[in-house]
């Protein structure tokens, strides 16, 4: 089992751990501050730093999977390609620091709570998501046109307006006594410990509405403000029951 530490902090850039496994898939740690790809998040980057201050180069993370091809509670660390020298000289039990490739985690971050936001901005079910460094895609369920201006308008607002996140849970009896609570027909929150994660945007002090609250297992910051300035740069209609909004930085320094 790996414990997921970017759960209860998604701020934890770093954290010593404990090879537990090393196959042809990656290096499994018993902790780690790396997410993996799940959700329609993609998975973090970053290094395993050695003893001997050597650094093995981690480009992507995955869930482990068992004989059924059904994913477990480890996470796999997949090194990138030509590294074959340093990995053969770790074993099981050895002591690395993992550190997250912090900016490419962050716009991570940033885009995933837009994406909350969006959900406000569009209320109707979504079918589909991607996020990623560069780019968020939302497909949501709905036959009537979106107008890329007013999106990106509603957005830059509840970033204005510093909403603050927090994280939270119910029980998988209060989700399952609340459906609705889950907006992705695609995607389920992660369950299996009797309670379930969940996210909400705003409503937490005395007169402040609430933007959002739904399950949800990915990164997120801390408040809407941290976001910065994101634009929909296309909405696409996928199907007769599907819109994609994209979101993209309003700036390539963002």
């Amino acid at each position: 089992m790996t414990d997921d530490l970017f759960r209860a902090d998604a701020y934890l850039r770093a954290c010593e751990a404990r090879i537990l496994r090393i196959d042809e898939a990656g290096i499994v740690l018993d902790r780690t501050v790396f997410y993996p790809l799940g959700g329609g998040q993609a998975g973090d980057a970053g290094v395993l730093a050695l003893a001997d201050g050597r650094e093995v180069v981690i480009a992507d993370t995955r869930k482990a999977k068992n004989e059924e091809g059904q994913p477990t509670n480890e996470f796999v660390h997949v090194p990138a390609p030509d590294q074959a020298e340093l990995l053969a000289a770790l074993e099981p039990g050895d002591t690395v620091t993992a550190r997250l490739d912090w900016e490419r985690r962050h716009r991570l971050m940033r885009f995933h709570t837009a994406s909350h936001l969006l959900c406000h901005l569009v209320p109707v079910p979504v079918n589909g998501c991607s996020i990623t460094p560069d780019y968020a895609r939302i497909d949501f369920h709905m036959t009537d046109p979106l107008d890329k201006e007013t999106l990106t308008a509603g957005l830059a607002r509840l970033v204005g307006a510093a909403h603050p996140l927090t994280v939270g849970a119910i029980t998988d009896e209060e989700l399952d006594a609340n459906p609705a609570l889950v907006k992705s027909m695609s995607v389920q929150p992660p369950r299996g410990t009797g309670t379930v994660r969940t996210i909400r945007i705003g409503g937490t002090g005395e007169g402040e509405a609430q933007i959002d609250f739904q399950p949800c297992g990915g990164t997120h910051v801390a408040n809407t403000s941290e976001i910065g300035a994101v634009v929909v740069t296309k909405i696409e209609k996928k199907s007769a029951n599907s819109r994609r909004v994209v979101l993209g930085w309003a700036s390539a320094a963002a």
